[in-house]
């Protein structure tokens, strides 16, 4: 399918020479048809001589109606630009042409219309003025077919010329559907429905979709393109979609369905700005600005970027900041209109979704480099969904700079230095830093500690503070000139506990596993802290974050003032015994 939006001046004739292609009457309101005058978008299509569907979005001319011929044009990427042959280029031709070269349209069919009302020397004059109008823009060079719609003549001629235009950009697939919202009403028996132009991936019944803005979760009940029910739509098709999930209320132009997965909303974006040659004033931050992006007129507020303003048919970079979140990516295009002046001041592309640096050291390019330089680390994902461009993962999930790639791995090497022969503790790494380390050749990672390798580890067993906590299991010395390292790697292991700034050797909590199968035996409904003490020999000090322990483990469980049965057998105390340390080939402890 082929989408073609019309433009050109009120009553040039668009809407009749839509209908003399089609056979279809675009406009559709009340008011349209009683006034003579296109209010609104209107739809229709027709089959070319090679079988292809070719849809149009018919476009109001008139001045007051700019907001909704930007709803229509904004997806497609060719025109019929029609220009009466007897009034010739008039104001909103003008303001036409500009948007569409504004929003990105590539290329189009221009027809010279009502031809059969005047003479031969006034139709050569009307496309000679059209040729040096549209010269400098995407139409220059386009066909122009002389066109009488009410007595047939050149529509032969103006369906052959659609038929050759080259494919369109919208149908290109990417996986990442995006229906901007141009029309939603209800239609009986079938409930909400949105219609619009789908680009980036396949449309399928059944399919999950996020309405944003708003966020509304919805599915896709049904699909139609033409008429024609559908499974399944592809990019680049008018398409209306059934969707179970949202009222009327929820969904209306401007709005977009997306897979929420593959888009990242913004209500900031960094983008360039051509101003309009013919604009009569600088553009600054200072106006009322309303930005065109997708089916939707947003208010936004304005920075230009580097420089105060920008001069009539200037060049330069705008910060812009949208009242909604919109799904945008790089590349999108858009037109800025000003409301206090009623024109159009210029537009330009999406370089930045979600711009990192200040206003004041911001300069965009819309280069995926640049966007991952001021970064330093993306995830893959998140790239994609901002940029349009997937990228390989320089480490983990991430795309990262070689600057921010390069600092990381510097200093995880230094911390695995300072943190000496005890290593450092991996589990209180960054996801970041811990891909990083996955990468390193000079660092091995050996029961979650990283040593630069070849280091030697010292064992456990033999450890002067362990060994010193064996000697005196319930009245343990504090850890006083031991490493902090090394003091953490020795309860990592579980070689010692820690409970309330108490260390126990895991033998000690054993033995007074032990005692406790005693005090259980003796006091079936429950012993004291009192008892404890007495029992293990010890003050309260120490009973108390040894009962602790036992209570953690499930050896003894606290009711009210006295400790009875935990869900686990009192003879295991759940020390390091229980749980012999690992070894190595030769028996060693590691």
């Amino acid at each position: 399918m082929r989408v073609v939006a019309t433009a050109g001046h009120v009553d040039h004739g668009k809407s009749t020479l839509v209908q003399a292609l089609t056979g279809m009457d675009p406009d559709r309101l009340a008011e349209e048809k009683a006034r003579g005058l296109t209010v609104d978008l209107g739809f229709a299509w027709t089959a070319l001589p090679s079988g292809e569907d070719l849809a149009f979005v018919d476009v109001p001319g008139h001045a007051r109606f700019v907001k909704n011929m930007l709803a229509g044009v904004g997806m497609v990427d060719a025109c019929l630009f029609v220009v009466d042959a007897g009034e010739g280029w008039k104001p909103q031709s003008e303001e036409h042409l500009r948007i569409l070269d504004l929003v990105g349209v590539a290329h189009g069919v221009i027809a010279l219309t009502k031809v059969g009302l005047v003479d031969d020397h006034r139709r050569e004059a009307a496309r000679a003025e059209v040729i040096e109008r549209v010269a400098g823009t995407f139409l220059a060079g386009a066909p122009i077919v002389v066109v009488d719609a009410p007595s047939g003549i050149g529509v032969a001629d103006l369906r052959a010329a659609l038929q050759a235009l080259p494919p369109a950009r919208s149908a290109v697939e990417a996986d990442r559907p995006r229906l901007w919202i141009d029309r939603a009403f209800v239609a009986r028996g079938s409930g909400t429905v949105v219609t619009g132009t789908l680009t980036g991936g396949h449309l399928r019944t059944g399919d999950r979709l996020t309405v944003v803005p708003g966020d509304h979760q919805v599915r896709v009940r049904g699909l139609e393109s033409l008429k024609r029910k559908r499974d399944e739509v592809p990019p680049g098709s008018r398409v209306a979609v059934n969707l179970t999930g949202a009222s009327l209320a929820d969904v209306g132009r401007g709005q977009a369905l997306v897979r929420a997965e593959h888009w990242r909303p913004t209500r900031m974006v960094d983008a360039s700005l051509d101003v309009l040659a013919s604009l009569g004033h600088e553009v600054g931050r200072r106006g009322s600005y309303a930005a065109y992006l997708g089916s939707g007129e947003h208010r936004v507020t304005l920075r230009v970027l580097g420089t105060a303003v920008l001069a009539p048919g200037e060049r330069g970079c705008v910060r812009l900041r949208l009242p909604v979140p919109l799904p945008l990516v790089a590349g999108d295009r858009y037109v800025l209109r000003e409301d206090g002046r009623w024109e159009t001041v210029g537009g330009g592309t999406i370089l930045d979704v979600a711009p990192v640096l200040p206003a004041s050291q911001a300069r965009p390019t819309g280069d995926v480099d640049a966007v991952i330089a001021e970064r330093g680390w993306v995830d893959v994902d998140d790239l994609a969904a901002t940029t349009g461009v997937r990228r390989v993962p320089t480490v983990g999930h991430w795309v990262v700079s070689p600057d921010a790639l390069a600092a990381t791995t510097a200093a995880l090497r230094d911390a695995v230095t300072e943190a000496g022969q005890p290593g450092l503790e991996v589990a209180r790494l960054d996801d970041r830093r811990r891909a990083v380390l996955a990468t390193l050749d000079d660092v091995t990672v050996d029961l979650g500690r990283a040593r630069a390798r070849g280091a030697a580890v010292r064992p456990a067993v033999g450890h002067p503070y362990l060994a010193a906590l064996e000697a005196a299991p319930f009245e343990p010395p504090p850890p006083t000139g031991v490493a902090a390292g090394e003091l953490a790697e020795l309860i990592r292991q579980g070689w010692i506990v820690e409970r309330q700034g108490v260390h126990f050797a895991a033998a000690a909590v054993d033995q007074a596993g032990h005692v406790v199968a005693g005090l259980l035996r003796a006091h079936p409904d429950g012993f004291t802290v009192a008892q404890a003490r007495a029992a293990l020999g010890t003050s309260r000090r120490y009973a108390v974050p040894l009962l602790a322990q036992l209570d953690s483990i499930g050896v003894t469980r606290r009711h009210g003032d006295v400790r009875v049965a935990g869900r686990r057998p009192a003879q295991s105390g759940g020390g390091r015994e229980s749980n012999p340390p690992p070894q190595d080939r030769c028996g060693h402890s590691l």
